[in-house]
Formats: C-alpha cells, sequence, structure tokens
C-alpha cells in the first residue's frame, strides 16, 4: 500500500470561525465544559488526559495515522474492530490515541479542527470525537 505525503505542520482549519458549524460545535464545547464542572467537579484548567478517536472502514489507513500522530506527541491507546448489532453489518475500524493536556473551550474547538483536517488529509472516515478524564485517574 503506497503512503499518502501529509504536511501536518500545514493543517488549516476545517471551519472558518464566523461559520454555522464552527458555532454550534464551539456553543457544544462550553455545554460540555459547563457540564464537566458541574457534574464532576474537575478542574478544566489543570492537565487532564484527552482521549481522540478516529474511524475508518479499513484498519491500515488508521495505522499510518496513528504513526503521523505518535510523531506529533499522541500516545496510541488501540486500534480495534467494532462490534457490529448485525453480522451483514459493514466493517468499522477504530484508532483512539491520548495525550495529557490543558484545554480550554477555544482550544479543545482548535485541536478538534486540527484532528479533522488530519483524518481528511490521511483519508479516513472520519474523526470522530474526543472523551476526556482526570490525569491517572484522580478524581480532583
Amino acid at each position: 500500500m503506497a503512503t499518502k505525503d501529509i504536511d501536518y505542520d500545514d493543517l488549516s482549519q476545517m471551519d472558518s470561525p464566523a461559520s454555522p458549524e464552527a458555532i454550534t460545535a464551539h456553543e457544544a464545547l462550553e455545554e460540555s465544559f459547563r457540564q464537566m464542572k458541574e457534574e464532576s467537579g474537575w478542574d478544566m484548567s489543570r492537565d487532564m488526559l484527552w482521549g481522540y478517536f478516529f474511524t475508518n472502514d479499513h484498519p491500515e489507513p488508521l495505522a499510518l495515522a496513528a504513526k503521523a500522530l505518535s510523531a506529533l506527541g499522541y500516545r496510541v491507546v488501540d486500534t480495534y474492530l467494532s462490534d457490529k448489532d448485525e453480522p451483514d453489518e459493514p466493517d468499522l475500524w477504530w484508532l483512539h490515541v491520548e495525550r495529557v493536556e490543558t484545554h480550554s473551550v477555544a482550544s479543545l474547538h482548535i485541536r478538534n479542527d486540527e484532528l479533522t483536517a488530519i483524518a481528511v488529509k490521511s483519508g479516513l472516515g472520519s474523526y470522530d470525537g474526543w472523551d476526556v478524564g482526570p490525569v491517572g485517574g484522580e478524581e480532583k
């Protein structure tokens, strides 16, 4: 399989700051941060363990993306085949990477744009989103 030459240093944002998609995504992130503060009590101004997820119908492009993301400082957690509800459903492969970092609503919005651009440039099915938890499983 031939590899693509991807310039990960030249990732343009997918949405302009004033686009309806960007505004909706920003509002959704604001709500997520509000809920995390209220429900978990986490101090989001500190380092947290951020997980990021990508999907594709074949594992090979995810392996290439994992290598590139690792070079950018992400830890590769796993690449796995999703469970199927029906045997005839198409395969869906997942790549899970993570990194300890601190995010605000604005910086996470930018990170999501960067990871979406990586997914597009890597020919992946999608950048599916993120999850977050305390570093080392600490609760506060």
